[in-house]
């Protein structure tokens, strides 16, 4: 066991292992520890200021999920752009839950649009889950307010797939997008331009979001 493991195993809470392996099934319980997230932040802030912190992210494949959780939370504090790209390629393949995936959002990306959105192009046409989910949340993330351009709405409409993880985070995506950048967005649930399953999960979360308008709502459920 390594000393990492050792440290998360001594924040370990049974109810929430048993929690997480519930939202998580496809996890394996016994690579569940189940350290609470804000023990696991707290950790990771601590952990990021000792040498050893590079040393672990690098170390992969991991073996729990929490080491997994660290490893995100690690490269969300990198403060150089490039550095932080290559850590999220080295990471990527060994992603393998939406719950890990969603928490890898290194703050860096917002100071470097252009050359972002080159990487989102190209983890959006990787073919692997939660490379193209990651990906689409990036654009997500950082494409719907300032940076946005109509033509970005494109880039998750090109995603056809099969993998249920990736088409609700196109879901999201253009949720998201109806909220922000409604007049740009609309064109594609109104010619139905998604495919039925992401169509009509669209349509749920935006009406469940307190962002979309009563008016809005209304109108989008003419269009189930």
């Amino acid at each position: 066991m390594t000393g990492v493991q050792k440290e998360l195993k001594a924040l370990a809470d049974e109810k929430y292992r048993e929690f997480t392996s519930r939202l998580i099934p496809e996890i394996d319980k016994n690579l569940i520890i189940g350290v609470r997230v804000p023990d696991l932040r707290k950790f990771a802030s601590e952990f990021a200021k000792t040498p050893a912190a590079a040393r672990f992210t690098e170390s992969l494949p991991h073996k729990y999920h929490e080491e997994n959780l660290l490893n995100a939370l690690l490269i969300n504090r990198y403060r150089n752009f490039d550095e932080a790209v290559a850590a999220v390629d080295g990471f990527l393949p060994f992603v393998g839950n939406w719950a890990v995936c969603d928490s890898l959002s290194p703050a860096v990306f917002r100071k470097e649009p252009a050359a972002l959105l080159g990487k989102i192009n190209e983890w959006c046409s990787s073919g692997e889950t939660y490379t193209v989910r990651f990906g689409i949340k990036m654009l997500m993330t950082h494409f719907l307010d300032g940076n946005f351009k109509p033509e970005y709405n494109e880039i998750p409409a090109g995603v056809i797939s099969g993998e249920y993880y990736i088409n609700m985070m196109i879901a999201w995506y253009y949720a998201t997008a109806l909220a922000k950048q409604w007049e740009a967005s609309i064109p594609y649930i109104e010619g139905k331009r998604l495919p039925e399953f992401v169509h009509r999960m669209t349509i749920r979360k935006a009406c469940e979001s307190f962002r979309i308008t009563p008016e809005q709502k209304a109108y989008l459920r003419t269009l189930r």
